[in-house]
């Protein structure tokens, strides 16, 4: 037993040809380690969670998705299993039960907040915990696509087409996602010599009424284009535009912070950047992973982008 332990960890003295007979007469048995006693030997669950928020819009589904697929991807490829939390915002969900019944090694969190009471919780009781977004928090692992360089280059494109009026619809502006769109937004303007009207700006615009409001205002206000921060709200954007009878690009351009079911789909030309939530995923459990098997990581890692309909 001894020997076979050693020949499969790789750890203790064994000859390479002995290891070679123990590895081939597994492939040949389809031998599989029992999950359960290699975690009671090694103090490990083999089990990491994930939380999902349970605020999403339905234009944001596709996103939380995919980063999950690419997720699950990685754990199985690392004989680790894969757990839900789903919590409200601001809010632990079932995370403290699971933690407190030491169900799970680590943690990713798929939405990050100014103020994170998950982030804080975790941190408290040194349980591993990779970000899939940005956080102010430096102690917090992360890992995001460059949004902030991302709306950057696409307003820095506005600008330089000669655009001017240019309004802008965000949503919450506790998810630290919104601010830095926002700051990439305002990076532009600084890069131009230019000041941001932040009467063109509208935070906190959730539901449909209030992001047709905005519309409405910015509208009266001679917007040139209206730069939309994520997907659901472009969506509510153009169908206002269209009821309005208003046409897009002929009286007034369309950009969108994030390319999803709306930008692909629609009839009409929209300016959009678009980020592999797939790959995010995976790149942020391996590194989850990696951290808990205590390897070294890096403290945040961005990942590139692409612009569509420039």
């Amino acid at each position: 037993k001894t020997t076979v332990s050693r020949a499969i960890s790789g750890k203790g003295r064994v000859s390479e040809e002995t290891r070679k007979r123990v590895l081939q007469y597994i492939d040949q048995m389809d031998y599989k380690p029992n999950v359960i006693a290699k975690g009671l030997a090694q103090s490990k669950t083999f089990n990491i969670a994930v939380m999902l928020p349970t605020d999403c819009d339905l234009q944001e589904l596709p996103f939380f998705q995919n980063c999950m697929c690419g997720i699950c991807d990685a754990a199985a490829k690392r004989d680790y299993d894969v757990l839900t939390v789903y919590t409200t915002a601001g809010g632990l969900g079932g995370l403290d039960r699971i933690v407190a019944n030491h169900k799970v090694d680590g943690v990713v969190l798929t939405r990050t907040l100014v103020e994170d009471a998950a982030a804080d919780y975790l941190k408290a009781r040194n349980i591993p915990v990779v970000a899939v977004r940005s956080s102010a928090d430096t102690e917090l692992v992360q890992i995001d696509h460059d949004h902030r360089s991302a709306c950057q280059e696409l307003t820095l494109h506005l600008l330089k087409q000669g655009i001017r009026k240019v309004g802008m619809i965000g949503g919450n502006e506790s998810h630290v996602v919104t601010r830095n769109r926002f700051g990439g937004f305002a990076d532009a303007f600084r890069m131009m010599s230019l000041p941001v009207d932040m009467s063109f700006v509208y935070f906190g615009a959730e539901k449909v009424a209030e992001i047709e409001q905005a519309v409405e205002e910015l509208l009266e206000k001679k917007a040139e284009c209206i730069v939309c921060m994520d997907d659901m709200i472009c969506n509510h954007v153009l169908q206002k535009l269209e009821e309005d009878g208003i046409k897009v690009p002929e009286q007034v351009e369309i950009a969108s912070f994030y390319a999803g079911i709306t930008t692909e789909n629609t009839a009409h030309p929209v300016m959009t950047l678009e980020f592999n939530a797939k790959k995010l995923g995976y790149v942020t459990c391996n590194t989850l992973i990696d951290l808990i098997e205590g390897k070294e990581t890096a403290a945040k890692q961005l990942l590139p982008y692409t612009m569509k309909g420039i």
